[in-house]
C-alpha cells in the first residue's frame, strides 16, 4: 500500500483481558514493515529465550522506581508484584525518526497516555487509539474458557474487570467490535490505513509537490 509521505502515527490498542489486543498487534506488525513495537520495561525476570532490548528492557525494582519518579514513563503498572512501563523516550525517538509505533496496554494505561499526549506536541499530534470491544460478556467468557489458562474464579474476576473496562470505550478514537481474528485484524488495518491517508497528516511539502506534479 502506497501513501503520500505522512507524519508518523502512535497507535495505542486496548481491550479487556482476553479481548485479543496482543494478537491484533502482532498481525499488524507482521503486515506493516514501517510499524514498530515500543519495547516495554519490566522488573520481572527474563524468560527462556527473551533478550534484553528486544523483548523487554529488564530493569531492577530500583531502576524502575527511579525512572517512574523522574516521570520517564508514558504509562506504567504494577502487575502481581512486577512493574511494567513504556518509556516516553521509546515512543518519541521512533516517531521523530519517522516510524509508526504501536503499543498494547490496558485501559488505565490509555488514560495515562492520553494525559501525557496533551502535554507533548509530538505525542499529541501522532496519537490514535482504538478499543477492541467484545459483543457481550458471554462471548468474552467463552474466549477465556477456550484459552484454558485461568481458573473459573480468575475468569469471573476478569469478567468483572471487563464490565467496568467496557464503559471506558467512549474515550477512544475508534471502537472495533470484535469478531474473528481475521476480522479484527482487517478492521485494525483499515484504521491504520485511514489514518495514514488523512490529509492533515500529509506533510505540507509533500502535498504541495504532489499537486504541482499535475500542473
Amino acid at each position: 500500500m502506497k501513501f503520500l509521505n505522512s507524519k508518523p502515527i502512535f497507535l495505542v490498542v486496548s481491550a479487556p483481558s482476553g479481548g485479543g489486543k496482543t494478537t491484533v498487534c502482532n498481525e499488524l506488525l507482521a503486515a506493516n514493515p514501517d510499524l514498530q513495537r515500543a519495547i516495554t520495561c519490566t522488573t520481572r525476570a527474563p524468560r527462556t529465550g527473551e533478550v534484553n532490548g528486544k523483548d523487554y528492557y529488564f530493569l531492577s525494582q530500583e531502576e524502575f522506581r527511579a525512572k517512574r519518579d523522574a516521570d520517564e514513563f508514558i504509562e506504567w503498572a504494577n502487575v502481581y508484584g512486577n512493574f511494567y512501563g513504556t518509556l516516553k523516550s521509546e515512543i518519541i525517538t521512533r516517531l521523530e525518526a519517522g516510524c509508526d509505533v504501536i503499543v498494547s496496554v490496558d485501559v488505565q494505561g490509555v488514560e495515562s497516555i492520553s494525559r501525557k499526549a496533551k502535554e507533548d506536541p509530538v505525542l499529541g499530534a501522532s496519537l490514535v487509539s482504538f478499543f477492541i470491544a467484545l459483543p457481550s460478556l458471554e462471548s468474552l467468557h467463552k474466549r477465556l474458557q477456550k484459552r484454558a489458562t485461568d481458573s473459573e474464579e480468575v475468569i469471573r474476576r476478569r469478567l468483572d474487570t471487563a464490565r467496568a473496562e467496557m464503559e471506558t470505550c467512549v474515550g477512544f478514537d475508534y471502537i472495533l467490535l470484535s469478531g474473528s481474528i481475521k476480522e479484527d485484524y482487517q478492521l485494525a488495518q483499515s484504521i491504520l490505513w485511514a489514518e495514514k491517508m488523512k490529509r492533515s497528516r500529509v506533510k505540507p511539502a509533500e502535498l504541495e509537490n504532489f499537486i504541482a506534479s499535475f500542473r
